[in-house]
């Protein structure tokens, strides 16, 4: 079953994004990834079987401050 995973990550620079988005796409099960919110500091990712704590604890050690928002079931 597909998730949809919502984190608020704090990214200063366009560096802090690509990074995000580095560790977002190696993590196992990810489809799909994208940014959302008004400053662009959501991260939505849709996968099958990803571990919601296991990358916010990654996004932390490379990026920073990371908050789960949601996890729901994709539709």
């Amino acid at each position: 079953m597909k998730q949809k995973i919502v984190f608020k990550v704090q990214m200063n620079c366009e560096r802090c994004r690509i990074k995000t988005l580095k560790v977002v796409s190696d993590a196992d099960g990810v489809d799909s990834m994208g940014f959302e919110g008004e400053r662009k500091e959501n991260v939505v990712v849709i996968g099958d079987g990803v571990d919601a704590a296991t990358l916010a604890s990654c996004l932390r050690k490379k990026v920073g401050h990371t908050e789960i928002i949601s996890v729901a079931l994709a539709k």
